[in-house]
């Protein structure tokens, strides 16, 4: 559970790092970032509004990749752990004997 529960955190940090990216690096959207890269040109690999349409799909497959990965830390943290039992039913009790009158020195309680 712990090794799906880390791989679950990497995926979720990588989606969002992915997204952030992704975001600043798009023409017109964020940070216009990707005017100095050249994504506004239209002699671009993608043509020119291939680009465009190619960061803005991949924004959203890693955004619901994003979602369902919160939704998994999310019902990985209220599982609640499965418990054999309580702890003092593994231990040995001994029976406590009472004592039928108190040990010399000890204060007495008085009684009617």
């Amino acid at each position: 559970m712990s090794l799906i529960l880390n791989i679950v955190q990497v995926v979720q940090l990588l989606a969002a790092l992915g997204m952030i990216g992704l975001i600043l690096v798009q023409h017109g959207k964020g940070a216009d970032m990707g005017a100095a890269f050249g994504s506004g040109s239209s002699g671009s690999l993608f043509g020119a509004s291939g680009g465009a349409n190619f960061m803005s799909r991949t924004t959203g497959v890693l955004a619901a990749v994003f979602f369902v990965c919160t939704l998994a830390l999310a019902y990985f943290g209220n599982l609640r752990p499965v418990s054999s039992g309580s702890v003092l039913e593994g231990a040995v009790l001994a029976p406590a004997s009472v004592a039928e009158e108190p040990a010399s020195g000890a204060a007495q309680i008085p009684t009617k």
